[in-house]
C-alpha cells in the first residue's frame, strides 16, 4: 500500500471511530439517563464533550537510543540441570530457617482482641476482614455485603440523615470490635459519605450490588444497569501468525519495573508491628508487649509498610547495580495503608515527593508511570469524569498528576491525563507505550455503581489507539495497576478489555501491572479458541513488605531496534532483599532472586510458553514449589499450599479476564486433582505393600510376641 492509500485510510478510519464514538457516548448518556434517572434522581448527566480522534497524539519518539550492549541471562542446558537446580534451591531453602526475628513463623495478618471470636457469629467478620484484605472473597462476605448495603438502604429510605447514618456506622464499627476506635471514626467519615451519596442514587438491590461489588463469589446476578460492549471500527482482525522466538544477539532493551512502593513516612523502628490495624509500626501503634513485637529498622513482615531509609537503600542499589537501564515502568501505588487516616493534601505530598526523589535518581531516563488505587483519598474513590462537583471531583488529583508526570511525558498527553489519567506515548520509532488507569475497573471503586460504562471511555479511546497503532505497524505495551484478571477488576470492564486484547494480538505485545504485591503473571487466550495463548500481563512484585513479604522489583529484557523485532519481553529477573537479614545483621542486601528462563528451563517467553509452564506446573510438583516460592518472594513466613491453594495460583496465571474462571481453569484443575490422587494412591498402596511385607516376616501379633517373651 503506498503512502497516499494508508494515509486516505488513516483519515477513513478517524472518521469512522469519530462517529462511532458519538454515538457510543449518546448511547452512554441515554442509557444512563433512561435507566438510573440521572445522577440526581431525575437531573440528566452533564457529559464533557469529548471527542477522541481530536486529541493530539505522542508522534515523537521519548526514547533516545542509548550504546548499552544488555545480554540476558543464559538459558540452562537441559532438564537435567533444571532437576538440579530444583533440588538445591530447596535445600537452600531449608538453611537457616533458625535466623528467625521472631518465633512465631505463620502469618496471622488479621489480629484481633479475643472478644471479636465470640462475637457475631452469624457473619463472621474476621473473616470478612480477611477477605477484603486479600480480596480473595466467599460467600461469608458476600453475605456480610448484603446485610451492610441492605441496612444503609434502609436507613436511607426512613429518611435518616447522613450525619446520622456515619455515626450509626462507626457504633457499630466500635460496638463490635471491628477496629480500633480511632480507625473506625477515620472509615465511617472518610468513606461513609462516598457511600451514601452513591446508595441514595441507585435503584438496585444488595444482591445487584454485592454482585457488582464482590463477583463471582456473590452470584453472577443479571444486572441491566451494568452492561455494556465497547465498539470496535469496521476493519478486520489480520490473521493471527505464530510468534517466533526473539532473535538471539539482537539489540535488547533493559527495563526496570518498580510497583506498590508504599511507602510510610512515619514508620518508626522499634515501635508495635502486632497492632490490631490495617497499618503498624507506628509511634501510635505504641510500645510492643514482647520483643518480638517491634518494628524491625529496614520493614518488617506483618502489616507494615516501607520505611524511607529502605525506599533511599533500594533507589541507590538499583541506580549503581543497573547502571544501564533505558527506561522505567512505574505502576502505582505510592501512599501506605493508612487508608482511614489520609487526606489528598498528604496524598498529594507523598507523589511529589516520591516523583521528585525518582528523578533525582535515575536522571535522563524515561519513567512511565500508572496510576495505583492508593493515590486517591479516599482510597479507591475515582469518580468519572461526569461527576464534577467541586467536593467530589477528582481534579484535584489527575490535574497534579499531570504536572508531576510532565517530567517524562510530551505536553500531548496533558488531556488525557487530566480527563482519566490515561495517555498514549511512542517510545520509539514502531514501538508505544500505553497508560491506562486501572481504577475504571475497580470494584472497589463505588463510583461505578451510579454507571459503569466505559468511565472516561477509556476503553473507547484504547481502541483508537491501538487501531491507529497497527496503521502505523507499532508495536505496544500496555501497563496499569490492577491486573484486569484479577477479582478486583470489573467483570464487564474485564470482559471488554479482554475483547480489545484479542482484536490487537497482533501488536500489543506486553502488559504490565502491579497491586497483588506477588510476583506472578497471568495468560490471555482466544476467546474462540481458549487453547491458544495469545497475550500474556507479566505482574510485579511489591517493594513493601506489607503483610509476609521481603521487598522486591524486576528488571525486563525487551526485544529492542533491529528489522526482526518482536518487541516480546526475552527475559526478566526479579531482585529481592531478605529482610529478616537486613534486620539481623543491619545490613540490607538486594540479590537476583532467579531468571526467568534459567529458573524455569523455558526456550522463551512467549505466551504459548507459559501456557506450557502453567501445564508443567500443574503436573509437577517441583516445579511449582519452585514458582510458589518465586511467587512469594522467598517469604520466611510464606503459608504451605495445598492442592487448593496450588488450583488458586495456577488458575489466576490462566485467567486475564476476571470472575470468569469456570471457562479457564477446569482443565488446569482436573490435572492436579489427577497428580493428588496419584499421589494418594502412591502412599495407599506404599503404606498397603509395607504393611504386607512385615505381616510376611512377622506373621505373630504383637500380642503374641509379647507372651512369647514372657514365657
Amino acid at each position: 500500500m503506498n503512502f497516499l492509500s494508508r494515509f486516505n485510510l488513516v483519515i477513513l478510519l478517524e472518521l469512522v471511530i469519530y462517529n462511532l464514538s458519538k454515538v457510543y457516548s449518546h448511547v452512554i448518556i441515554s442509557n444512563y439517563n433512561a435507566l438510573d434517572g440521572g445522577l440526581d434522581g431525575g437531573q440528566d448527566v452533564i457529559w464533557d464533550a469529548h471527542n477522541i480522534s481530536s486529541l493530539p497524539r505522542s508522534v515523537t519518539p521519548i526514547l533516545t537510543p542509548s550504546n548499552h550492549t544488555h545480554t540476558p541471562p543464559p538459558i540452562p542446558g537441559d532438564d537435567y540441570d533444571l532437576l538440579r537446580r530444583l533440588k538445591e534451591a530447596a535445600r537452600r531453602d531449608d538453611v537457616g530457617d533458625e535466623r528467625m526475628l521472631w518465633n512465631d513463623a505463620t502469618p496471622d495478618s488479621t489480629l484481633y482482641p479475643p472478644l471479636v471470636e465470640k462475637a457475631l457469629k452469624l457473619f463472621n467478620l474476621k473473616q470478612v476482614a480477611y477477605e477484603i484484605e486479600t480480596s480473595v472473597m466467599s460467600k461469608v462476605s458476600c453475605t456480610a455485603c448484603k446485610a451492610g448495603a441492605g441496612l444503609l438502604q434502609h436507613y436511607i429510605k426512613t429518611g435518616r440523615t447522613k450525619e446520622e447514618i456515619i455515626k450509626t456506622i462507626f457504633h457499630y464499627c466500635v460496638y463490635l470490635k471491628i477496629q480500633s476506635r480511632r480507625v473506625c471514626e477515620g472509615v465511617s467519615q472518610l468513606f461513609g459519605v462516598e457511600v451514601i451519596y452513591v446508595l441514595e442514587r441507585v435503584t438496585i438491590g444488595p444482591d445487584e450490588i454485592c454482585s457488582f461489588v464482590i463477583g463471582d463469589a456473590c452470584g453472577d446476578v443479571y444486572n441491566p444497569y451494568h452492561e455494556w460492549e465497547v465498539a470496535f471500527p469496521p476493519v478486520a482482525k489480520p490473521d493471527p501468525k505464530e510468534i517466533p522466538l526473539p532473535k538471539e544477539g539482537a539489540p535488547l532493551f533493559k527495563v526496570l519495573h518498580l510497583s506498590d512502593t508504599h511507602y510510610d513516612p512515619y514508620y518508626a523502628q522499634g515501635s508495635n508491628a502486632e497492632c490490631n490495624e490495617p497499618l503498624c509500626c507506628r509511634i501510635t501503634n505504641g510500645m510492643p508487649s514482647t520483643p518480638n513485637g517491634a518494628a524491625g529498622k529496614w520493614g518488617d513482615y506483618r502489616k507494615c509498610d516501607t520505611p524511607q531509609r529502605t525506599v533511599d537503600h533500594l533507589l541507590h542499589h538499583i541506580a549503581t547495580t543497573h547502571t544501564d537501564i533505558d527506561y522505567i515502568l512505574w505502576t502505582g501505588d505510592l501512599p501506605p495503608h493508612d487508608v482511614w487516616n489520609q487526606t489528598k493534601e498528604e496524598n498529594l505530598k507523598i507523589i511529589k515527593d516520591t516523583v521528585k526523589q525518582m528523578s533525582e535518581s535515575f536522571p535522563g531516563i524515561p519513567i512511565f508511570p500508572a496510576l495505583g488505587n492508593h493515590e486517591s483519598a479516599p482510597v479507591n474513590s475515582f469518580p468519572p469524569p461526569y461527576v464534577n462537583q467541586v467536593d467530589t471531583s477528582i481534579a484535584w488529583l489527575y490535574d497534579e498528576l499531570d504536572v508531576q508526570w510532565r517530567k517524562w511525558l510530551p505536553s500531548s498527553v496533558s488531556h488525557t491525563v487530566r480527563r482519566g489519567a490515561f495517555y498514549s506515548v511512542l517510545v520509539r520509532p514502531g514501538f508505544r507505550i500505553i497508560s491506562l488507569n486501572m481504577n475504571y475497573c475497580n470494584n472497589k471503586n463505588w463510583w461505578l455503581l451510579l454507571n459503569s460504562t466505559d468511565p472516561a471511555t477509556e476503553l473507547q479511546w484504547l481502541i483508537y489507539e491501538l487501531q491507529s497503532a497497527e496503521f502505523s505497524n507499532e508495536k505496544v505495551h500496555i501497563i496499569g495497576h490492577i491486573p484486569p484478571g484479577h477479582s478486583d477488576c470489573l467483570k464487564v470492564w474485564s470482559r471488554n478489555y479482554y475483547k480489545i486484547v484479542s482484536r490487537y494480538e497482533s501488536i500489543v505485545t506486553g502488559q504490565f501491572f502491579g497491586h497483588t504485591h506477588f510476583d506472578e503473571f497471568e495468560i490471555f487466550y482466544d476467546p474462540d479458541d481458549l487453547s491458544r495463548a495469545t497475550n500474556i500481563g507479566y505482574i510485579g512484585p511489591s517493594v513493601t513488605p506489607y503483610n509476609d513479604l521481603n521487598p522486591g522489583y524486576r528488571i525486563y529484557y525487551v526485544d529492542g531496534d533491529h528489522g526482526a523485532t518482536t518487541r516480546l519481553v526475552v527475559d526478566h529477573e526479579s531482585w529481592i532483599m531478605n529482610l529478616r537479614e537486613a534486620n539481623l545483621y543491619d545490613y540490607p542486601i538486594w540479590y537476583k532472586l532467579y531468571s526467568t528462563r534459567a529458573a524455569y528451563a523455558m526456550k522463551g517467553l512467549r505466551p504459548s510458553d507459559w501456557d506450557e509452564f502453567v501445564t508443567k506446573m500443574a503436573e509437577n510438583q517441583e516445579l511449582f514449589d519452585l514458582y510458589y516460592k518465586h511467587y512469594w518472594k522467598n517469604s520466611i513466613v510464606r503459608p504451605e499450599c495445598n492442592f487448593e491453594c496450588k488450583k488458586r495460583i495456577l488458575c489466576d496465571a490462566k485467567s486475564g479476564r476476571s470472575h470468569d474462571r469456570k471457562h479457564f481453569c477446569a482443565e488446569v484443575e482436573s490435572k492436579i486433582d489427577d497428580y493428588s490422587n496419584k499421589g494418594w494412591r502412591s502412599w495407599f498402596y506404599h503404606g498397603f505393600s509395607v504393611s504386607y511385607v512385615f505381616d510376611e516376616l512377622f506373621p505373630k501379633t504383637t500380642q503374641e510376641l509379647v507372651e512369647d517373651d514372657t514365657n
